[in-house]
């Protein structure tokens, strides 16, 4: 007797799996996430002059507070995927299925399809972030996309011109010239918490090469408690963002938008075609949200 499986997670349900999805797309780490966004969101910024004044008896009004916003609008964006059942016979999973031809699936089935389905979902994200183009199908806008992209489209972000592309015999200098112009562009943010120069990993490899030519011990020993720095700067390595370049901001100033509770756009289903069509196939569907956006352009520095 062939298994059937059919499962439906909407909304909330959806979001708890949809979420898990997210979090496996390592930038999301050393962005700010807004969660529940249904169609967009307003990230407002306040940039203020000359408000603080001595104290007197009378009240005079003084100083400029000047208020705008950027808009994070999510694209939508689904995956429709059919497996055929057989194939579980040659994953880790077909392992656990009870002997036999057509034996039922384990409990863990339908988390297993979807943990599956989750790799495809982050790996699409963390590409997107970064270098994603809004008129590609199954992409949203990134934050470097030339021309397009939130920092082309804001217009403040301050530059940083790399010496040539990335090697390991160049990569010191090109970070200095970044903490440099850093120092210069945004001192205000320069001892935030959450600053970061973000780069990819192999923007990092050949930084860890640098270092560890110098003779540094600790780039020797790199173990899971180092915590990566340049000159007291936290380093965000990033899966999904293009080499030949780095971006110091900090977290608080780059949002990742998603609706993780609507029923329209986080929805996943895993259907059983056997009682519909007599194939051995399963179909999986799901939809969710993606988007990012800055906060204060002229906070964060860009080096290519």
């Amino acid at each position: 007797m062939a298994f059937t499986t059919t499962s439906n997670y909407a909304g909330k349900a959806a979001g708890f799996y949809i979420s898990a999805a997210l979090n496996q797309a390592n930038s999301l780490d050393y962005l700010t996430l807004i969660e529940n966004v249904k169609f967009k969101s307003n990230i407002q910024k306040m940039a203020g002059s000359g408000l603080v004044q001595d104290s007197s008896c009378d009240f005079t009004d003084a100083g400029t507070l000047a208020l705008t916003e950027n808009v994070l609008t999510p694209k939508l964006l689904q995956i429709n995927l059919d497996l055929c059942k057989s194939t579980l016979l040659d994953s880790w999973e077909a392992l656990q299925m009870r002997a036999g031809a057509g034996a039922p699936p384990p409990a863990s089935f339908d988390d297993y399809v979807i943990s599956y389905m989750g790799e495809i979902i982050a790996n699409g994200v963390e590409g997107s972030v970064w270098s994603g183009t809004g008129a590609t199908g199954g992409e949203f806008e990134g934050f470097l996309t030339a021309t397009t992209g939130a920092f082309a489209v804001d217009g403040t972000v301050n530059t940083s011109t790399a010496s040539a592309a990335y090697t390991a015999a160049n990569i010191i200098a090109n970070l200095q010239t970044l903490t440099a112009d850093m120092a210069t562009d945004i001192s205000a943010v320069l001892r935030k918490d959450d600053l970061h120069i973000y780069m990819s990993p192999k923007t990092y490899a050949l930084y860890v090469s640098a270092v560890s030519t110098l003779g540094y011990v600790n780039a020797y020993n790199m173990n899971g408690d180092y915590a990566p720095v340049f000159e007291g700067y936290k380093i965000a390595v990033c899966n999904g963002m293009p080499n030949d370049q780095l971006v110091a901001a900090e977290k608080s100033n780059l949002f990742f938008g998603t609706d993780l509770i609507s029923d329209q756009t986080a929805n996943i289903k895993l259907m059983d075609m056997s009682a519909l069509d007599g194939s051995d196939n399963m179909r999986l569907v799901a939809r969710y949200s993606g988007g990012v956006q800055l906060g204060i352009g002229a906070d964060i520095v860009h080096q290519s």
